[in-house]
Formats: C-alpha cells, sequence, structure tokens
C-alpha cells in the first residue's frame, strides 16, 4: 500500500495523473492500494484558518463577512446571528441542490473530491479538521460523492453539482461506491458514521469554487494527449495506405516555420515512416505532392497540439489555486472577498481545445476520403473487392462526416455566454462546465472518427501486400490485425469500429506500444 502524503503542496498535472492512474488501477484487487494522509503542514493550515473564523464567530458584535455571518449572493445584506449559523450552512447547501441531467463519472468525481481537499489544505478557506478527516475516509475508501452534471454557470463556483456532493458529509445524497452509485444513507450504516454538522463558513467553502470545471476539463487533457499522439500514428498509416510522400515532413521545411507543435509532429511522421518498402516502392512517382491532409499533418496536428498545450498550463495553475470566497490570510487576520471563483481563464481554454481536439478530427475524415477515393487512392474505389456488388466503406465515411459536423456544433463556444444570476448580483459568468461538457463530446467524436480512418488505412495496406510499411506501423498494423480480421467482402463494420477503437483509446492505448518499440522517441 502506497502513502501519499497530503499539505497543500503543489502538484504538476503529471504527478496528478500518476495518482489519477493508480487510484483506479486494475492491476490490485485491493480497494486500498492508494492511501492518503493529511500532512502536518497541511493539518496546521487548517487549525490557523479554522481558528481565525471562531475567533470571529465569537465576538460579541463581530463585523459582517461575506458568507460566514452573513446571507449570500443578493442576499449578502442580510446579518446572520451566531444562533443560525449551522442553519445558515445546511440551508446553503440543501437550497443549492438544484442539478438535473446524468450523474458526473466517476473518475470525475474523484478528481472532484481530491482538488477540492487540496484546496483546503493551503489553508485560506476556513474548514474544520472534522471536514477534511471525512474527505480522507471518502478518498481512502473509495466513496466519491456525485451530482447531476448540468446546473452550473461556472461563476460564484460551481455550485448546484457542489452542493449535492456536499449532501455527502450531511449523510445524504449519492456516491459512487464499488462500481454503482449508492444512497449515502447505506454507506453510512456500513461504516457506521454520523453526518456533520458544519459550521461557520463550512458549507460556502465546499461549493464556492472551480473544481467540477477543472476536473472536466483535466480528464479531456489526458485524453487529448493521446488522441494527438495517436492523430500521429493514424495519420502515418494513412499516408502509406495512399501511397503518399514523407518528403513535406523534413526538418528542413519545418526549421523556418519552427511552431513548437510543427514540428514535434513531423519529428513523429518521419520516425514512424523510417525505413518503408511501401515508400521506397514509388520513389520515383509522378505524384509531386500529396493533399493537404497529408501533406499538412504537421501544421494542422501541431497547432491542434498548441491548444492542447495552452490548456495545460492553464490548468496547471488551477490545480493549485484557492478558488473560494471569502479568502482567509490567517498571517493578516484578514477576510478578503474576491472573485477566484469565476471559471473565465477555464471555459475560455475549454472552448479553445475543443476547437484544437476537433480539427483532428476533421482532418481525419479528409484522409479517409482519399483513401476510399480512386482517383486519389488509385485502389478500387471504396476499397472494395466487387465495386458495385459491395458498397465497401463507402458509408464509414458518411459516419464520420456527421460525427464532424456534430462536433462543428459543439464547438461553438460556451465562454462567450453570459446570463446574469442571482438578481443581477453575479451579472457576468463564465459556462465552463457547459465547456467541459462539451469538449467531453468532442473527444469522443475525435477518438470515433480516427478508428474510422484506422479500418480505412487497414484495407488500403491490405491492397498493396506483400509491400511492407515501416516497423512501427507494420507493429502497429500487427496488434490491429490481431482483432480485426482482414476485409474479404462486405461485413457490419460498426462491429469493426468499436474493436478497433477499444484496441486506440481503452485500457492500454495502442500508441504506448508504438511509443515503447520507439524507444520513447514519439512525442
Amino acid at each position: 500500500m502506497e502513502t501519499l502524503i497530503l499539505d497543500g503542496k503543489n502538484f504538476t498535472l503529471s504527478t496528478l495523473q500518476n495518482i489519477f492512474l493508480n487510484y483506479f488501477s486494475k492491476k490490485t484487487n485491493s480497494s486500498h492500494s492508494l492511501f492518503f494522509a493529511l500532512g502536518e503542514e497541511g493539518k496546521q493550515n487548517i487549525i490557523k484558518a479554522r481558528d481565525l473564523i471562531l475567533s470571529l464567530t465569537e465576538q460579541e458584535d463581530p463585523p459582517a463577512v461575506y458568507g460566514i455571518n452573513t446571507g449570500f449572493g443578493s442576499l449578502s445584506n442580510k446579518s446572520i446571528p451566531k444562533n443560525l449559523l449551522e442553519k445558515l450552512q445546511k440551508n446553503l447547501i440543501y437550497s443549492h441542490c438544484t442539478g438535473t441531467g446524468d450523474y458526473l463519472q466517476e473518475s470525475t468525481c474523484f478528481l472532484v473530491l481530491f482538488l477540492r481537499l487540496h484546496c483546503f489544505l493551503k489553508g485560506h478557506s476556513g474548514v474544520s479538521l472534522a471536514v477534511i478527516e471525512r474527505l480522507l475516509f471518502f478518498l481512502n475508501h473509495k466513496i466519491l460523492p456525485t451530482a447531476p452534471e448540468k446546473g452550473s454557470v461556472g461563476a460564484s463556483g460551481d455550485l448546484a453539482p457542489l452542493s449535492h456532493m456536499a449532501l455527502a458529509l450531511l449523510g445524504e445524497g449519492m456516491c459512487w461506491f464499488e462500481g454503482k452509485i449508492t444512497p449515502t444513507t447505506e454507506i453510512y450504516k456500513r461504516y457506521q458514521l454520523s453526518p456533520l454538522t458544519l459550521g461557520a463558513k463550512e458549507g460556502l467553502a465546499l461549493i464556492n469554487g472551480t473544481t467540477v470545471m477543472t476536473a472536466l476539463g483535466l480528464e479531456s487533457i489526458w485524453h487529448s494527449q493521446i488522441l494527438c499522439a495517436t492523430a500521429d500514428l493514424i495519420g502515418a498509416f494513412s499516408l502509406e495506405g495512399l501511397r503518399g510522400t514523407s518528403t513535406a515532413f523534413l526538418s528542413k521545411i519545418h526549421e523556418v516555420r519552427p511552431h513548437a507543435g510543427q514540428l514535434k509532429v513531423a519529428q513523429n511522421l518521419q520516425l514512424l515512416l523510417a525505413n518503408s518498402e511501401i515508400a521506397k516502392s514509388h520513389k520515383n512517382c509522378s505524384r509531386v505532392q500529396d493533399p493537404y491532409s497529408f501533406r499538412c499533418m504537421p501544421q494542422v496536428h501541431g497547432a491542434s497540439r498548441q491548444t492542447l498545450k495552452h490548456a495545460e498550463e492553464i490548468f496547471e495553475i488551477e490545480i493549485n489555486s484557492v478558488t473560494d470566497n471569502p479568502l482567509i490570510f490567517t498571517e493578516e487576520n484578514q477576510f478578503l472577498s474576491g472573485g477566484n471563483f469565476h471559471g473565465a481563464p477555464l471555459a475560455l481554454s475549454l472552448d479553445y481545445l475543443a476547437i484544437g481536439m476537433h480539427e483532428l478530427g476533421s482532418i481525419s475524415e479528409r484522409r479517409l476520403e482519399k483513401l476510399i477515393n480512386p482517383i486519389f487512392s488509385e485502389l478500387p474505389a471504396f476499397l472494395c473487392h466487387e465495386p458495385g456488388v459491395e458498397s465497401g466503406l463507402m458509408i464509414t465515411q458518411v459516419t464520420a462526416a456527421a460525427l464532424v459536423s456534430e462536433n462543428k456544433i459543439f464547438c461553438h463556444p460556451a465562454s462567450i455566454d453570459s446570463i446574469p444570476t442571482s438578481t443581477d448580483k453575479e451579472d457576468h459568468v463564465s459556462m465552463g462546465v457547459t465547456a467541459g461538457l462539451k469538449l467531453r463530446s468532442v473527444l469522443k467524436n475525435v477518438q470515433t472518427i480516427l478508428s474510422i480512418e484506422t479500418l480505412g488505412a487497414l484495407c488500403a495496406l491490405d491492397f498493396l501486400r506483400p509491400l511492407k510499411t515501416s516497423p512501427a506501423l507494420e507493429l502497429f498494423y500487427e496488434c490491429l490485425r490481431k482483432k480485426v480480421p482482414p476485409v474479404a467482402t462486405d461485413r457490419i463494420f460498426s462491429e469493426d469500429i468499436k474493436v478497433i477503437e477499444h484496441l486506440l483509446f481503452h485500457e492500454t492505448p495502442l500508441v504506448l506500444e508504438i511509443k515503447k518499440f520507439l524507444k520513447g522517441h514519439l512525442r
């Protein structure tokens, strides 16, 4: 069992991803493979901030501090007496549970819980040790409070979903537990837990942050990292099926326009295509230039990588930020009201990433069209053995086109929208959760489009046998062929697409096997 000490110190995105993967690892049957413990520094941060809140609430005539002894939102001008502070926090949680739609995924809920705890340990939120200990108990027993996906406008925090999740501290609501959504009451009975009573500011601290949109964004960033590498792999695979040239990927071309993403993709393509028999077989052919969807992969895939790089930079800051309100600064004995809960930085980057990842699907569909088009491929139409009697991969391209067009709708930016709430007190909002949910749909469509392209490239390469492609792409071909038999005649191609998608993106993505073969040089 590995113990991870939590003390509020910063994580990198890669470190957090390793924690995430370890937590959900299927390599062990133990539910306690990763144990979280409170570090001394984090504990002291919690105690100091909580003591400052208690010193305020115990005064006979305390000054008004938002959310501690006042109402919320446009009701912040209402002073709350000491004897009603606990009721204030409980009512806050109940009244803000207005979410609708499907429940958040289990993996998302882990990130929300973990990041909310990490935020508290920095000592600017003012929750008690009892809250911290209960959150640690949840993590260590894989009890993950969940919430309906919809209902956040991404300012004043992700209020509705976080309120539903906060219900678990009160012994209510729903949690992911042992692989299914379970009433919290059943879990409390099993472990003989008592509901917590939330003190001054604790309810507000639990719900007033960007944690849900952050969690959605993190999962999409990690998904996008695999998509970017896989798009290069499949693009190279299709280039071989089209008998294209790798000349356009020579480093000297890209060194005179040295965008970082473009340089990486060009290097990847050269690496993947090295020592190809197919390339040697048409070295002196009449084709001078390939279509843009092949020739411009470094420029297009590279630009998509730049949107990912931007998101990584934004989210690495966000995972280590304190985003509730008001903030407590113990050294100065200050309670400061601000707007760190506003999700604008995240919403804008999520919309940008959606556009960037959409481009991977858009250019993939164009490559697929060239593979099934005899004018470009010089292969049988739709890669049929008996064109006319068979339709071949004709409608796989239609499906890819449908997904590309659907993504165009999903890529309409959520962040450019704003709708005033709370009697116009909260008059500009980010729509960050909406941006995160849309992005998730874009990524799912892109991985399916890439899987369809892979099927097309596989069929094209079969027509070129016995010529072989490069060693790296031959390994890719062989891994696919273990699960996807050659297409001898028309069949139910949706089944092939599902199998390929599973190989490419689930459990251990196939691109990691190719990266290992290339001794880690694929980037």
